[in-house]
């Protein structure tokens, strides 16, 4: 014990004289003491001595030494070497946190009082752990940083996932820039995640982080996400790819998932409040997903997952979004009903208002989106695909290509593939709520399965502006209640149903559409008539191949031909305007066309020019020439009207 105070002594003559900084080796940790803030270390006992505040055993001190290597306050630096680990702990923290390495297992318990002390504690992580893993503990915000780290926990010791975050405060995820990091998990574990934190994390910098979840969740925050320039790869998952409360948001860089047996980005509502009552996501920001820029890709495999599950709203003002889906439908054992796989799914509201948003499913009742509220779009540019085909599942049986008569059984034993789903329906005591608002931007929704509606509201829909193209086997656009067009431009057809069906009324009071229904009784333009409802035609430019409902209230006039040529262009022209449409391979056998002044068709003719909208089946303000002028008849309404939408 004197050799090792006198060895002591002499260090720190060393030390003053040449005023480097002073090292203080326990095991695998060193501790970093600069000569410029150590101030006086004290002995006691012959057994004990402290520096800044950190008391050492003398007898647990493996050796001394001092160099001139700088230290960063506030710092804890972590090397992994296959299977051991080694630390360096600046000095002005040394008493504040508690460490402990077996092998490359590392656990740090930082102590109270660090937020009045000291502050933030930056830890930094850097190697390769061929079975190791990184704990901590805390009761305040702290940094990690991933400086090109490989870790991989085979025979977990503190936790079985690579990174455990017990803080329930917000922790700094430094993907550090120009890094690819790697994370991957024990198997059979009781983690919650291969990267768990407890809080809040953000992820920042422009490094690359890959995760591989072997026993749930690829990443797992007991709070809000928030992603801002860094890469994230989730590349495995027993559970979600991600999975939060509170809120996600990601603001730049990428999120890439896929390999997960579940929802790929799945935010839960927070829990409960202080009187017990659920929370709401609308008087909490808890259970949302916010898209402000970024890149996001998702793949969905799992029977009835999610590709963005929110329990609240899903939010999207920017970035590029990308999600495909080959899940088919589920069964609920729960709730005794059939449940499809969405690539987006919100039991709020969706709310799009920019960036570029693409979906594509091909499983067995599939779709692009689904909300229990209002999908409500007013910029940005979505398109949407469906091929799957109708799900049927009645708990025993199932069937992934159903093509029976579903009025026979009940709607809880089948989903079918539609591009958009919004709204709830009316039950036995509520009223139906939610639907589809369009503001503005563009969608395009293709639907080729069995039953495969294009846009379906459970509630209303109303279009006051932006571009609306669907090509749909069932109904292209149908509403549980009413729909009006106010504005905007609308291409919806249906190969096997109606163009435009509304089971209430349906009002076209400006914009422009162009809706093709299939052959009779389907029609081009469909409201309830067998509830009393009508069409009701006040303004704007209309097109529709198969007519419109009987009984219709058209108080602009209407023109129609019984016939029309398939697969060509035609020019609809009123005072200086001139509108060139071409006619699908198929539809109901009456044209009829309405404007706000009188018009002119022709057909065959040959577009020299004009604005390309609506997936290219409609030039604005075209210069045409040739063709044959069509005769035209006063047209009232048609003799028969569709079964005026279906249930799936």
């Amino acid at each position: 014990m004197k050799k090792i105070f006198s060895l002591i002594a002499m260090l720190m003559v060393a030390f003053t004289l040449s005023a480097q900084t002073m090292n203080v080796v326990v095991g695998n940790v060193t501790y970093q003491f600069p000569a410029s803030e150590v101030g006086d270390m004290t002995f006691s006992g012959g057994s004990t001595m402290t520096a800044m505040g950190k008391t050492f055993l003398a007898n647990e001190i493996s050796s001394m030494f001092v160099d001139a290597s700088s230290v960063t306050k506030n710092t804890v630096s972590i090397t992994y070497n296959g299977t051991t680990a080694s630390m360096k702990v600046a000095g002005n923290i040394a008493q504040y946190i508690t460490p402990q390495i077996n092998g490359a297992h590392v656990s740090i318990a930082q102590a109270a009082g660090v937020d009045d002390n000291v502050g933030e504690i930056t830890y930094s992580l850097t190697g390769t752990a061929t079975d190791g893993e990184f704990y901590m503990s805390g009761a305040y915000k702290a940094t990690v940083e991933l400086n090109g780290v490989t870790l991989t926990n085979t025979n977990p010791v503190f936790s079985s996932a690579a990174i455990h975050i017990d803080n329930s405060k917000r922790i700094n995820i430094k993907v550090m820039t120009g890094t690819t990091n790697t994370l991957t998990d024990a198997a059979n574990g009781s983690q919650k995640g291969c990267l768990y934190v407890k809080g809040h994390p953000e992820f920042k910098q422009k490094g690359t982080l890959n995760v591989y979840g072997n026993t749930k969740h690829g990443i797992k925050a007991g709070e809000y996400v928030s992603i801002k320039n860094a890469t994230i790869n989730v590349l495995k998952a027993a559970g979600d790819g991600l999975n939060c409360t509170e809120y996600f948001l990601m603001e730049s860089g990428e999120l890439n998932i896929s390999g997960q047996t579940d929802d790929g980005l799945q935010v839960d509502l927070d829990g409960t409040t202080s009187t017990g009552t659920t929370t709401d996501h609308e008087d909490e920001d808890t259970g949302n997903v916010y898209i402000n820029g970024g890149t996001i890709s998702i793949q969905v495999t799992a029977a009835g997952a999610k590709g963005i599950k929110a329990d609240g709203d899903v939010n999207i003002t920017g970035g590029t979004i990308n999600i495909t889906s080959s899940a088919k439908g589920v069964w609920d054992t729960d709730d005794l009903e059939t449940k499809a796989s969405d690539c987006i799914n919100a039991d709020g509201s969706i709310n799009i208002s920019g960036g570029e948003v693409t979906t594509k499913s091909t499983g067995s009742g599939g779709r692009g989106m689904k909300c229990d509220n209002v999908f409500n779009l007013s910029g940005g540019t979505v398109s949407i695909t469906t091929s799957g085909g109708l799900y049927y599942n009645n708990g025993t049986t199932e069937n992934t290509n159903y093509t029976g008569n579903t009025d026979r059984i009940s709607s809880d034993y089948y989903s079918a593939a539609k591009g958009i789903r919004a709204g709830s329906k009316a039950t036995t005591s509520t009223s139906a709520s939610g639907g589809v608002i369009i503001n503005g931007g563009t969608i395009s929704v293709t639907t080729s399965g069995y039953g495969a509606e294009g846009i379906e509201s459970k509630n209303t829909i109303v279009v006051n502006d932006g571009y609306v193209t669907v090509n749909a086997y069932d109904d292209g656009i149908n509403s549980s209640n009413d729909m009006t067009i106010n504005g905007g431009y609308v291409y919806s057809r249906a190969t096997n149903n109606d163009g435009l069906d509304a089971n209430g009324n349906l009002y076209m009071k400006g914009g422009f559409v162009y809706a093709i229904g299939a052959s009779s009784p389907e029609l081009g333009v469909d409201a309830n008539s067998e509830e009393q409802k009508k069409f009701y035609l006040t303004g704007g430019t209309l097109i529709a191949i198969g007519g419109v409902e009987s009984g219709s209230s058209l108080t602009q006039s209407c023109y129609s031909t019984s016939s029309w040529s398939k697969g060509v262009w035609y020019a609809l022209t009123f005072g200086s305007e001139t509108i060139a449409f071409k006619t699908p391979a198929s539809g109901g056998t009456t044209l009829v066309v309405s404007a706000a002044s009188t018009l002119s068709l022709k057909s065959g003719v040959t577009v020299a020019s004009g604005t390309e909208i609506l997936s290219g089946n409609v030039q604005m303000n075209a210069t045409v020439s040739g063709g044959s002028n069509v005769t035209l008849s006063s047209y009232t309404g048609g003799s028969g009207g569709g079964w005026g939408g279906r249930p799936w």
